[in-house]
């Protein structure tokens, strides 16, 4: 399939997905998150691929926002439509992927570029990443999850603090608050990222899989975190993987993993 916006490269398994608009610092608009939607649900398909690193193309930005000249004009029902659509084919989506989501944020990730970074599993920043919701200075609110999202990543008071001034973060401040995992030179962001991906690929697709749905739990209103592990854990016991993984060890030797 052809995108207007993204880019899409596989090798050994691991799928990286750039977000390919420089001109406008890879803002998001209505185009790159259908593009995104659809990208990662063929790749989410793919028994080929085991992993997903989401970047931006160059070295200035991540993802610097959103596209604000489309919805200037927007009216209440409009606006409302416009997050819980953005929300439901892409942010929401990517959090709850089987498969793992990593971004390796290059440069500014702000207002719905941030909101995308946090929607993924864990990110991994480059030295001159900037992060920050300046949504309040356009009179909204970020709408992307960012409200969510970020409270339970940095804490509450933090969150309050950068959403409320509006403020940008460095990356090494986003690595104190927790919001990001890694903070690495530029140069060595999609590689640094790619040897996380690789070690997360060797283990058990399933398993990898069940543990993001656990781990996911424990923040979704009306989930018993607990009772989805446990739930999780022991359907782990009907897969051939968990068979190879058990014989392996015993067997001192490597596993090798189907995902079946």
């Amino acid at each position: 399939m052809n995108y207007e916006n993204i880019l899409i490269a596989i090798e050994e398994r691991i799928a990286t997905i750039t977000i390919n608009r420089p001109a406008k610092l890879n803002a998001l608009n209505k185009e790159t998150i259908s593009d995104l939607s659809k990208a990662i649900k063929l790749l989410s398909k793919n028994e080929e691929v085991r992993a997903i690193i989401l970047t931006g193309s160059g070295e200035k930005a991540f993802v610097a926002g959103a596209d604000i000249s489309e919805f200037a004009n927007y009216t209440i029902v409009e606006g409302a439509q416009l997050a819980a659509e953005g929300q439901e084919i892409l942010f929401d989506f990517i959090e709850n992927l089987k498969k793992p989501v990593i971004a390796a944020v290059n440069g500014f990730a702000l207002g719905g570029g941030l909101e995308l970074a946090m929607a993924c599993h864990f990110r991994v920043a480059s030295d001159n990443a900037k992060m920050g919701l300046p949504e309040v200075t356009l009179g909204l609110i970020p709408g992307y999850g960012g409200t969510q999202r970020l409270p339970q990543l940095v804490g509450k008071g933090r969150a309050m603090e950068m959403i409320m001034t509006a403020a940008m973060i460095s990356a090494e401040e986003a690595k104190q608050y927790g919001l990001v995992n890694h903070v690495v030179p530029q140069a060595e962001l999609l590689s640094f990222t790619t040897v996380i991906a690789q070690k997360i690929i060797k283990n058990a697709p399933f398993a990898i899989a069940k543990a993001i749905k656990a781990i996911n739990a424990n923040y979704e209103d009306g989930k018993n975190g607990f009772d989805t592990e446990i739930k999780s854990f022991g359907k782990c016991f009907g897969t051939q993987d968990f068979k190879e993984g058990t014989t392996a060890f015993l067997e001192k030797r490597k596993a090798e993993f189907t995902g079946k």
